[in-house]
């Protein structure tokens, strides 16, 4: 075998995700290991290279096929420098990730966001193949984003271009404060952590809801309970579509993309939620940013963060 393959690493609090890519995005191989933050950065460090030589040894190519490593981490980054200057779900500051690697490896290291990296991962090879332009929305604890332009990340200035979750969309009569400090965020509404946030004050105000009949309520019950008829559970659900609507709208007429795509676990509600934010896009969007523009489902689930790393070689 030849061919040039690349490797991407997912690095999570828990563990590190590490796959094989071709050069057109197949995953050839994974593997998944334990990430041990609480032991330091050096040893986050040795487990991405032990990772990374592993996945390459079992994917039957050798080491000198590889093209180079891409990183995906969640934090605060100087992505030219690869460096984390704050990890909080590592615990660790000032980090030159994009040189240690790059030293102990001896190939091209590249370093981004995990949400832009995610993003690029259905871009490169999946709900986006063959798309240029597209932004890519994650629903989960919160909002994450990634923009996508002529195939490439588009990071911004300072690297905080594609931050989704924290577009002010809310307005101040009804807004909360976000964990980011600033009040409105898309988050706080449409993200699972907001939706329950919303069902248990429909609870505590004693809305007449099945939802109180619940007694840890998580985001997928609330969806389920709106699929079922219930008035309160559809009213929070349907919130949380008009607000990814409007902003779906807002971005159409600043970058135009071809094609929004959605993942993370409330988008697993499907149509019932997907239909409602092309509703609120159709009805909020000027026609000619709206026209030929999709909304679909993500579709390489935990695997997008690896792909999108081996992608940051090629497509940054």
């Amino acid at each position: 075998m030849s061919e040039t393959i690349y490797v991407g690493a997912d690095i999570g609090g828990t563990t590190i995700k590490v796959g094989v890519c071709s050069a057109v995005g197949d995953l050839l191989q994974t593997y998944e290991g334990p990430t041990e933050a609480s032991q330091g950065a050096d040893r986050i460090v040795d487990n991405i290279v032990k990772y990374v030589h592993y996945v390459v040894e079992t994917s039957g190519y050798a080491w000198e096929q590889v093209g180079g490593v891409g990183v995906g981490i969640a934090g605060f980054l100087d992505i030219p420098n690869g460096i984390v200057k704050f990890s909080n779900n590592l615990n660790i500051r000032n980090v030159p990730l994009k040189q240690q690697l790059g030293e102990k490896l001896g190939v091209t290291v590249k370093v981004n966001n995990d949400a832009n990296v995610a993003a690029l991962g259905e871009a490169w090879a999946g709900a986006g193949r063959g798309i240029a332009n597209c932004v890519c929305y994650t629903l989960g604890t919160g909002v994450g984003g990634g923009v996508i332009v002529n195939g490439r990340i588009y990071e911004g200035f300072g690297g905080m271009a594609g931050e989704l979750g924290h577009m002010a969309i809310v307005p101040d009569l009804e807004a909360i404060q976000c964990t980011c400090g600033m009040t409105g965020c898309l988050e706080t509404v449409s993200s699972a952590t907001g939706i329950i946030r919303m069902a248990k004050d429909a609870v505590e105000r004693g809305d007449k809801t099945s939802l109180s009949l619940v007694p840890d309520i998580m985001a997928k019950e609330v969806i389920d309970a709106a699929k079922a008829g219930d008035e309160v559970a559809a009213r929070i659900v349907n919130r949380a579509a008009y607000y990814l609507g409007r902003s779906m709208a807002a971005t159409a007429v600043i970058l135009n993309p071809q094609r929004f795509i959605i993942g993370g676990g409330v988008a697993k509600a499907g149509d019932f939620l997907f239909d409602q934010i092309r509703e609120v896009f159709a009805k909020y969007t000027q026609e000619q940013a709206k026209e030929g523009v999709e909304i679909v489902a993500a579709t390489l689930g935990n695997n997008a963060g690896v792909v999108g790393a081996a992608g940051l070689i090629l497509r940054s």
